[in-house]
């Protein structure tokens, strides 16, 4: 019995002695002890250079004051070139070159063929400095080029025959008659017919008193 009892007592040791080793190797992995690693497998922690570069030459920086949200690129110093790209208010880009009068300005512009477009020098506002005087490229041919059928045109050629205004003739001489009035020996021209009538009913009113006095 006591070699039991014995026995049992070194079990339960080994197994406290096994939960502390568990116990320690897990608060070592997540207390973050440092672990010394092979040297073969650190890596260089040197610091590596950054290259920087300043641009050289005058900068154009888009106006801020500017009735419009961008301006237009092109590929050429005029109106008449492709627009070939924007810039935003306060974008900033490298100028190359200029114009001989100066109106249109060089830049860098990334993405188009050579690198290089152009912008107007009233939209934006450019650092002191010297540009070179750059030979504007050439510009675009067009695509297709307006050629006009001249049989067909002449289908739409209407020519008008001249017409001949009518002769004026001037109109016949108006003649007015005149008449001539002729004596009138009528009583009624003699005699007011008002008068007449007064005449006729003073006489017919005295026969009618005296036809009146009579039947009495």
């Amino acid at each position: 019995m006591e070699k039991q009892n014995i026995k049992s007592n070194q079990n339960k040791q080994l197994l406290l002695i096994s939960f502390v080793l568990i116990c320690t190797s897990l608060w070592l992995a997540f207390s973050g002890f440092p672990v010394q690693a092979r040297p073969d497998a650190q890596i260089p922690t040197g610091s590596v250079a950054t290259v920087t570069s300043t641009p050289s030459g005058p900068v154009v920086t888009v106006r801020l004051d500017i009735n419009q949200p961008q301006i237009n690129v092109r590929a050429g110093p005029g109106t008449t070139y492709d627009k070939v790209g924007v810039l935003l208010l306060g974008q900033k880009a490298i100028a190359k070159g200029r114009t001989m009068v100066g109106d249109w300005i060089e830049i860098v512009y990334e993405g188009v063929q050579g690198g290089l477009a152009w912008v107007h020098s009233s939209l934006i506002n450019i650092t002191p400095g010297e540009l070179p005087v750059v030979e504007p490229p050439s510009l675009p041919t067009p695509l297709v080029t307006v050629t006009i059928d001249p049989t067909m045109a002449a289908q739409f050629v209407v020519t008008v025959a001249p017409t001949r205004l009518p002769t004026y003739t001037p109109p016949p001489v108006l003649v007015i008659p005149t008449y001539v009035q002729e004596p009138n020996n009528s009583i009624s021209d003699k005699l007011p017919m008002g008068l007449v009538i007064i005449g006729l009913a003073a006489v017919g009113i005295f026969l009618g008193l005296f036809a009146l006095a009579q039947g009495r």
